[in-house]
């Protein structure tokens, strides 16, 4: 029977022309209703038939789909794959990878942030992150913005490991949290540290028998030798300085806090006046400018290391004839002890490497003037203990100021000056 019958009039019209003929057939048997409901059920049973063969068709896919429907498949399955394969390599990242919401609940974490975070799934997903971290650096470090790396930290869930933490932006107000294990190369600096503290130890014995036994010779006795004998005492001393700073930076690096001292910058602002006059024997102006009455909160004797290395090296890098300015002023929020010297400059190429360990701008003119290449890493150090930090302005033939900035968290004034002599030892 074809399909157009079946949604015509003639369908109703020939059920209900064989229901009057069944129940004509029934009046002839003696019951109209009996014929009736005899041709009404054959009725049910055919159109039911009929039906469930026009739905098979129906709900099968044509034979030829359509091509947009097959390109939108394609593309479908192919971001989906491609989106499987990102997971799988974010998962297998050997640093710790947590994405978090704008409200910095933990949406997706891979198995590097189980091991150094101690995150589980799914436990810990849809938890705030804080939460997640709880009594961690890296719980403080969130709370307080996360504007800058966390570094050398110990891992929340492996207390062996250190790690190194970023926060970075990530999709609509999203972030990722990334953890990288550092542990190995925190290994490597603490045996460095502890080789060069070992060697300078060692080396300082020595140094000191060959520099004595030097200071024996006098040069007047043996007259063709006195220039060889002059210049072994000064390489001598030279290399008993660079030890003595090994051991400084050594002693810096291991420290983690300094003794609360009431630092009284008038006193300690002359004697490195008197030590520039004496290393500059006459060859410049040297002056000092006291413009403020604070002292400092900190290690007097760290201190008064590195503010007479910035001194020192304005010495030794600056042409005789020139000037020296040593000045002690408030700032905004602060104080600043600075050393201005009218020397050769530096080019803002090196500015950047001036505090590494050895670095030179001339090898030359540095080994000439007697530096060990060890200071300006010495004042950084310092600094850094104290919470401040080294400004270094410069330009080659014009000069150069490098300046010690403080906090007001380290100043000391008259309203508190009690309070630290107070204070229990």
């Amino acid at each position: 029977m074809p399909p157009s019958f079946l949604t015509s009039w003639r369908l109703p019209a020939t059920c209900a022309a064989l229901l009057f003929a069944g129940g004509a057939v029934g009046v002839l048997a003696g019951s109209a209703l009996a014929g009736v409901s005899v041709i009404a059920l054959l009725e049910i049973v055919v159109l039911l038939s009929l039906f469930r063969h026009m739905a098979g068709p129906m709900l099968q896919s044509p034979a030829t789909p359509h091509p947009e429907h097959d390109r939108l498949m394609t593309r479908t399955r192919r971001i989906a794959s491609r989106l499987r394969d990102l997971r799988s390599a974010a998962g297998s990242l050997p640093d710790g990878v947590v994405l978090l919401d704008h409200a910095q609940h933990v949406r997706w974490f891979n198995h590097a942030a189980e091991e150094l975070l101690g995150l589980k799934g799914p436990r810990d997903r849809g938890r705030f992150i804080t939460d997640v971290l709880k009594n961690s650096e890296l719980s403080e470090w969130l709370e307080e913005g996360a504007r800058e790396p966390l570094t050398d930290v110990t891992a929340p869930g492996h207390p062996n490991r250190h790690i190194t933490a970023t926060l970075l932006p990530f999709g609509s107000r999203q972030r990722v949290l990334l953890a990288r294990d550092t542990s190995h190369l925190t290994r490597l600096e603490q045996i460095r540290r502890d080789f060069v503290a070992n060697v300078s130890h060692e080396l300082r014995t020595p140094l000191t028998v060959n520099h004595g036994y030097l200071e024996l010779l006098d040069p007047e006795d043996v007259p063709e030798l006195a220039p060889v004998l002059d210049e072994m005492r000064a390489q001598s001393k030279r290399m008993g300085q660079i030890v003595e700073d090994l051991l400084t930076l050594s002693r810096l690096e291991t420290q983690d806090h300094l003794a609360e001292e009431h630092v009284q910058m008038a006193p300690l602002l002359a004697s490195l006046r008197k030590e520039a006059e004496a290393l500059s024997q006459g060859r410049h102006t040297i002056s000092l400018d006291v413009a403020t009455g604070y002292d400092l909160l900190g290690s007097t004797k760290d201190l008064h290391s590195a503010f007479g290395n910035l001194v020192g090296n304005a010495v030794r890098y600056t042409p005789t004839g020139g000037k020296i300015a040593i000045r002690w002023a408030a700032t905004d929020g602060g104080a600043r002890f600075s050393v201005q010297d009218s020397g050769f400059g530096i080019p803002a190429a090196h500015i950047a490497r001036l505090t590494e360990r050895f670095y030179r701008v001339s090898s030359s003119r540095s080994r000439d003037s007697g530096g060990t290449g060890l200071g300006l890493s010495i004042v950084k150090h310092v600094l850094n203990l104290h919470q401040a930090r080294l400004s270094i302005e410069s330009e080659p033939g014009k000069g150069s100021t490098f300046a010690c900035v403080f906090g007001s968290d380290r100043l000391l004034d008259g309203s508190r000056l009690h309070d630290v002599a107070g204070a229990p030892a």
